[in-house]
């Protein structure tokens, strides 16, 4: 009877050992999915914007500084690696198009023509796509730190070979300013 107990007990901990390392693994591979999710959504806005570029410097050829901002924000952000990076060539592209959008502006004929109001819908699809991304990428890093710090997920991480992951986050002064709203 003490054999069974015995064997019973050790049985229990090492499923209660597989079930945390598990998770641990788990979570970081959701982590790492929804890291490859943004990067898919980033080479989308990327190959859509030399069209759009294109598109609005058949209108606006005196713009050129703006082109060239936003070429080289889509040069920097292909080539970001890591996470902060990443993040900040983000926040740079996104400042760079909206400098080009706001050049549209000025030129009714081009926001009248088909193939821009395309690429400009075909673009917000896309920047709706990034900016879910991002939330699903924090939402599984806090998963991940989560576990990572808390008992009893915390005594498995060394073995599992899981650390914390860094969120995604873009320093955007435009988001932090108020708007003005007039009537």
């Amino acid at each position: 009877m003490e054999i069974i107990l015995i064997v019973s007990a050790i049985a229990l901990i090492a499923v209660f050992f597989i079930a945390q390392y598990n998770r641990l693994i788990r979570l970081n591979i959701a982590v790492d999915e929804s890291w490859a999710q943004i990067e898919v959504q980033l080479k989308r806005r990327a190959d859509l914007i030399p069209n759009l570029v294109e598109t609005v410097k058949g209108y606006a050829q005196h713009e050129q500084s703006t082109f060239d901002a936003v070429v080289a924000a889509r040069a920097k952000a292909t080539t970001a690696s890591s996470v902060a990076d990443t993040a900040a060539a983000d926040g740079a592209l996104t400042q760079a198009l909206r400098g080009l959008l706001a050049v549209a502006e000025a030129y009714p004929d081009l926001k009248a023509s088909t193939n821009f109001a395309g690429l400009q819908d075909e673009l917000a699809t896309t920047e709706n796509k990034v900016a879910f991304s991002r939330q699903f990428y924090n939402d599984t890093v806090r998963s991940l730190n989560t576990a990572v710090k808390t008992i009893p997920t915390s005594f498995f991480v060394g073995f599992a070979k899981v650390s914390e992951r860094e969120f995604y986050e873009i320093e955007d002064p435009q988001d932090r300013t108020v708007p003005t709203v007039k009537f």
